[in-house]
C-alpha cells in the first residue's frame, strides 16, 4: 500500500509590504503634516513682510533668506511654509466636505433606489458633465474667492464626484446575499446601512478619499494660478507660481538660482500629490490582496 502524497497547501495572499517609495511618501506627508500645524513657529518671517526692494534676491546680511526672495522681497521659505496651510488645510477640508456630502447622498439614492435614485443621480449628472475647471470658474466667478468659498466650491464640485462612486457602492452591496439574510431577519434600513453597507465600502472610499484629496490641491493651485483661487495677502503654492513666474525669465541673465521662488511651490505640489498616490496605490492593492485571501480560504 503506497503513501499518498498529502496536497500541498494552496499558498495565500499576504498583503503587500509598504516598502522603500511607500515610507518615504508616509515620511513626505508627515513632514507636511508638521509643517502645517507649526507654520508660525517654522516660518523665519511674517507670509506679507517685504524684506528687501530687490526682486528674486538672495537676501542680505540684516534679512537673511535661505531660498531668496520672491517678485516683491518677501521671503520665499516664509510664504512655502504658510502657503502649505492654505494649500493642503484648504484641500483636505473640502475632501472632508466633500466625502461627507457625497457619501451620505450617494448612499440615500443606492439604498432607496426607484425615482428618488433618479432624481438625484440626474442632478449630480447635470453638474459632472462639466469639467471640474470650468465649474469651478463659474462658481468662483458667481460667488466670489474667499478662503470659505473656495473651501465650500472645491468640496461641492468633489462631492458630484464622490456621489457616484458611494452610489455605486450601495447598490451593488445591497444586493448581496448577507444583505438579503439581513433583510429577512427583520433588520432595518439604517441597521443595514451601519453594520454592512458602509464596513464593505470603507476600503474603496478609503481608497478614493487620497484621490479626492490630490485633485483638491491641483483645482485649488490651477484656480490660484488663474488668479482667481487665494487671494493676497494669504499665499498658496498655485499663487507662487504664478506671481513669481516672471522669474524665469532671468535665468540667463542671473542664473538658475533665481528660479527657485517660482519652482519650489511646483516641487511642493508635486511632492503631496506623488505622495499621496504611492499611498492611495498600495492602499488598492492591500484591499485587493485580501479580498482574493478570503475568496481562496
Amino acid at each position: 500500500m503506497t503513501d499518498t502524497p498529502l496536497a500541498e497547501p494552496e499558498p495565500r495572499f499576504h498583503r503587500p509590504e509598504l516598502g522603500f517609495l511607500g515610507w518615504m511618501s508616509v515620511a513626505i506627508l508627515l513632514f507636511w503634516v508638521v509643517v502645517v500645524i507649526f507654520a508660525p513657529w517654522l516660518a523665519p518671517y511674517p507670509e506679507s513682510t517685504i524684506l528687501t526692494n530687490q526682486s528674486f534676491g538672495p537676501g542680505d546680511a540684516e534679512n537673511p533668506m535661505v531660498f531668496g526672495s520672491d517678485y516683491l522681497g518677501r521671503d520665499v521659505l516664509s510664504r512655502l511654509i504658510f502657503g502649505a496651510r492654505i494649500t493642503l488645510g484648504l484641500a483636505f477640508t473640502a475632501t472632508m466636505i466633500a466625502f461627507v456630502l457625497g457619501v451620505t447622498l450617494g448612499f440615500v439614492a443606492g439604498i432607496i433606489g426607484g425615482r428618488t435614485d433618479d432624481f438625484m443621480s440626474r442632478i449630480n449628472d447635470a453638474f459632472v458633465s462639466f469639467p471640474s475647471i470650468m465649474l469651478a470658474l463659474i462658481l468662483v466667478s458667481a460667488f466670489g474667492s474667499s478662503l470659505v468659498l473656495l473651501m465650500l466650491t472645491i468640496g461641492f464640485i468633489e462631492a458630484t464626484r464622490v456621489y457616484r462612486i458611494a452610489r455605486s457602492l450601495a447598490q451593488n452591496i445591497m444586493v448581496m446575499d448577507f444583505v438579503e439574510v439581513s433583510r429577512a431577519r427583520g433588520e432595518s434600513i439604517w441597521w443595514i446601512l451601519r453594520n454592512e453597507v458602509m464596513p464593505n465600502a470603507f476600503i474603496p472610499l478609503s481608497t478614493d478619499f487620497g484621490l479626492r484629496f490630490t485633485f483638491a490641491i491641483l483645482l485649488l493651485s490651477s484656480l490660484s494660478f488663474l488668479g482667481l483661487g487665494v487671494q493676497p495677502p494669504f499665499s498658496d503654492w498655485g499663487s507662487m507660481v504664478k506671481e513669481n513666474q516672471a522669474a524665469l525669465n532671468y535665468i540667463l541673465f542671473y542664473g538658475i538660482k533665481v528660479a527657485g521662488a517660482p519652482l519650489l511651490p511646483a516641487v511642493c505640489i508635486f511632492s503631496v500629490t506623488l505622495a499621496n498616490n504611492l499611498l492611495v496605490d498600495w492602499n488598492l492593492s492591500r484591499s485587493q490582496q485580501d479580498i482574493s485571501g478570503e475568496l481562496i480560504s
